[in-house]
C-alpha cells in the first residue's frame, strides 16, 4: 500500500468532493502511520494488519490481544455489577425452590437472545420458565402493569426482565405489592430514581463502576449466569458440571452484533468466540434460520446481522413477537425448522412492506424537501404504514437524504408513532427530548442516532418547523464536512484472497471498530448494471488488466448508482470494503462500493 497522505494537507487521491458530496480523508495522520510502525516492528505484525489496528485505536501493546481476544481474560468478576451477586442467589433460590419463574423480554433480537439464555439456563435444572415478549403495537416497549398482573396470575413466583425494566417503575410497583420478586437484567441508559425491585444488574445505572457498560443485554444476562453457576457450584450442586454455558456464545454473539454495540472489550471475546460456536451449528433455531435465509461459507458477523437479525426482528415487527425467543431455546430441529420457516415467510412481508412505504416515504420527502439540500431533518408520514417498519424508514431515509429523518405512522385517531435515525454528530435524542419539553409530542426519547416519539396530527407541521429549527445549524455544518475515512489505496491485482485473510485477522468488524475502506485508485469500469431491485454491479479494470467485481447495495435512483450507471468505459476512483464472496461453492474476492469519484 502506498504511504498515506496527511489529511490535514490534502484530501486522499484529491477527492474534494466525491459524487456523494464526501471528501476523501487518510484514516492515519503522521502519528498514527507511527504507531502502525511500531506495531508491525514490536510484535512482527504484518503492515496492512498494523494499519488497520492503529486506526482503530488499538494500541501497541494490547494489539495483541485484541487480535485473539478471550473470555477468561476480559471477562470481568460479575460480582463488580451492581446487584449481580443479589440477581444470582435470587436465581439460584428459584431453582432450589423449583419455583415458576416469567421471562419478560424485549421484542428485538437482544431481547429475544437474552430471553433465551435465561430460559435455557433455567431449563437445564429443570425450573418451569415461561417467556413473554410484549405486543410492539398493542403494549409497546417494557413492562406494563396488566402483563405483570397476568404473569403473577399465571403463578409466576419471580419474574426476570430482561433488556428491559429499568425505568417501569409502575409495572414493577404491581409486582412488589403482590410480594413477587422481580430481577431487571439491562443495559439501558437510566436516571437516578431505581424501580422497585429485587435486584436491578444494568451497567448503565449511574452507581455501577464496573466499566461494563458497552455491553448489550445479552452480554450482561451472560455474566449474570456465570455468577449463578458459581454460586451453585460453590454449594455443591452436581447438576452444573454438564453446563457448558460458552457453547451458548453463538445467542450472545447474535444479539451483540444485532445491538449494534461497541466490539471492544468483551464485546469483541464474544463475538469472535460466538462466531466459533456458531459455525458448529449446535443451536437448532440459529441453524434453522441459516439454512432458510440460504447461508453461503463460514458464519460471520454479517449474517448475523443482516441474514438472522432482520427474521428474528421480523416476528416482532409484523408477526407474533415470542417467535424469535422460542426459536432460540429450542433443541429439536424440526421444530426449529417450523419457526425459521414462518420467520422467512414473515422477513419477505416485511420487506414488501417496507418497500411499498420506502417508495410513498421518499415521494413525500422529495415533494416536502425536494433533493434535500435545504432541508435539516426529513420528516414523513402516512396514515396506512405500519409502526413497525418506521425504525426501518427512517434508516433509509437517512441513508438516501444523508440527514436526519423520521417516518411517522398515523392510527385513524390521529395519533402517531414515528422513529428517527440520526447521522454521525447530531444527537437526535436531546432534541426529541426538547419537542417532549415544549409540548410538541405526546411522548419521545431516545439516544444520540436513534429516537422514537408519539405525536398528535394537529401537530405535525409545528413539529417539522421545530425539528428544522433546532437542528438547522449543526446538519449543515455536518452536511457541509462530510468526509469518508480511507485506510489506503489499492489496485484489482492487490485485493486477493490472502489480503481478505488478513483483514479478517484483525476483524469482526462492526460499531467501534470499523470495516477498513480501500480506494482503488483510476480504474476503468468495464461494465455496470442494474441487480436485483436496487443494487449495482460493477466490474473495475486496473491498467495492467486485472479485474475486480463489485457491487453497490441499495445504489439505484442515488447520486452513486447514477454514476457508475453512466460511467461504463471511464476510469473512476471507487471506495469500499473489500470481502470474500462465496458462491457455488468458490471464494472470489468483491469490493463493496460505498462512494466514488471522477479522477482529476
Amino acid at each position: 500500500m502506498n504511504e498515506l497522505p496527511d489529511p490535514v494537507q490534502r484530501a486522499f487521491l484529491n477527492v474534494e468532493r466525491s459524487v456523494s458530496g464526501q471528501r476523501w480523508v487518510a484514516r492515519l495522520d503522521q502519528a498514527g502511520l507511527n504507531r502502525a510502525l511500531a506495531m508491525a516492528q514490536l510484535h512482527g505484525l504484518p503492515d496492512l494488519i498494523s494499519r488497520v489496528l492503529a486506526g482503530r485505536g488499538v494500541v501497541v501493546e494490547e494489539a495483541l490481544q485484541f487480535l485473539d481476544p478471550s473470555i477468561r481474560s476480559l471477562m470481568p468478576d460479575p460480582a463488580s455489577l451492581v446487584d449481580c451477586t443479589r440477581a444470582a442467589e435470587r436465581l439460584a433460590r428459584a431453582i432450589a425452590s423449583r419455583q415458576k419463574v416469567a421471562i419478560f423480554g424485549d421484542y428485538d433480537v437482544d431481547g429475544a437472545a437474552s430471553s433465551a439464555l435465561v430460559y435455557r439456563f433455567l431449563s437445564h435444572f429443570g425450573v418451569n420458565a415461561e417467556i413473554y415478549i410484549p405486543d410492539r403495537i398493542f403494549e409497546g416497549y417494557g413492562p406494563n402493569p396488566n402483563a405483570i398482573g397476568q404473569l403473577i396470575d399465571g403463578g409466576a413466583q419471580l419474574i426476570v426482565t430482561v433488556d428491559c425494566g429499568s425505568t417501569s417503575h409502575e409495572a414493577l410497583a404491581v409486582a412488589r405489592e403482590r410480594g413477587i420478586d422481580v430481577v431487571v437484567i439491562d443495559h439501558h441508559q437510566m436516571g437516578h430514581e431505581l424501580p422497585p425491585c429485587h435486584a436491578l444488574v444494568n451497567p448503565n445505572r449511574e452507581d455501577d463502576l464496573s466499566g461494563q457498560g458497552h455491553l448489550c443485554a445479552a452480554g450482561v444476562v451472560f455474566l449474570v449466569l456465570v455468577a449463578t453457576l458459581k454460586l451453585m457450584r460453590d454449594r455443591g450442586d452436581a447438576r452444573v458440571r454438564d453446563l457448558d454455558l460458552l457453547a451458548w456464545l453463538d445467542i450472545v454473539a447474535l444479539a451483540t452484533v444485532c445491538d449494534v454495540v461497541p466490539l471492544k472489550g468483551l464485546n469483541r471475546a464474544y463475538v469472535v468466540k460466538g462466531l466459533i460456536a456458531a459455525r458448529h451449528m449446535g443451536n437448532a433455531g440459529l441453524a434453522a434460520l441459516f439454512r432458510v435465509a440460504g447461508l453461503g461459507g463460514p458464519v460471520t458477523p454479517y449474517h448475523f446481522g443482516f441474514l438472522v437479525g432482520p427474521r428474528i426482528n421480523a416476528g416482532g415487527r409484523i408477526g407474533d413477537a415470542a417467535l424469535g425467543s422460542r426459536l432460540l431455546t429450542l433443541t429439536d430441529e424440526n421444530a426449529a425448522g417450523d419457526i425459521a420457516r414462518q420467520l422467512d415467510e414473515l422477513n419477505r412481508e416485511r420487506q414488501a412492506m417496507e418497500a411499498a412505504m420506502l417508495a410513498e416515504a421518499e415521494a413525500e420527502a422529495l415533494a416536502e424537501y425536494g433533493n434535500g439540500d435545504a432541508a435539516s431533518v426529513i420528516v414523513t408520514a402516512r396514515e396506512n404504514w405500519h409502526p413497525g417498519i418506521v425504525g426501518l424508514l427512517a434508516a433509509r431515509l437517512k441513508e438516501r437524504f444523508k440527514r436526519p429523518a423520521f417516518a411517522i405512522a398515523f392510527d385513524p385517531s390521529g395519533k402517531g408513532t414515528g422513529s428517527g435515525r440520526s447521522i454521525n454528530g447530531f444527537d437526535m435524542g436531546r432534541m426529541v427530548r426538547a419537542a417532549v419539553e415544549a409540548g410538541l409530542l405526546v411522548k419521545g426519547g431516545g439516544h444520540a442516532m436513534a429516537a422514537g416519539l408519539t405525536v398528535e396530527r394537529s401537530n405535525l407541521g409545528r413539529l417539522r418547523t421545530f425539528f428544522d429549527e433546532k437542528a438547522q445549524k449543526t446538519v449543515a455544518g455536518l452536511v457541509a464536512n462530510q468526509t469518508l475515512k480511507i485506510d489506503g489505496a489499492l489496485g484489482a491485482s492487490g485485493a486477493t484472497l490472502e489480503l481478505v485473510d488478513q483483514l479478517e485477522a484483525a476483524g469482526p468488524y462492526g460499531s467501534g471498530h470499523s470495516q477498513p475502506i480501500f480506494a482503488i485508485p483510476a480504474h476503468r469500469l468495464r461494465d455496470s448494471r442494474m441487480v436485483g431491485t436496487s443494487h449495482v454491479k460493477v466490474t473495475l479494470e486496473a491498467p495492467d488488466g486485472a479485474r475486480l467485481e463489485g457491487i453497490a447495495f441499495r445504489a439505484g435512483e442515488t447520486p452513486l448508482g447514477d454514476f457508475l450507471l453512466k460511467s461504463r468505459g471511464e476510469l473512476v476512483h471507487v471506495a469500499g470494503t473489500i470481502s470474500a464472496d462465496h458462491w457455488q461453492g468458490a471464494r472470489r474476492v468483491q469490493i463493496r462500493v460505498l462512494d466514488a469519484a471522477r479522477p482529476l
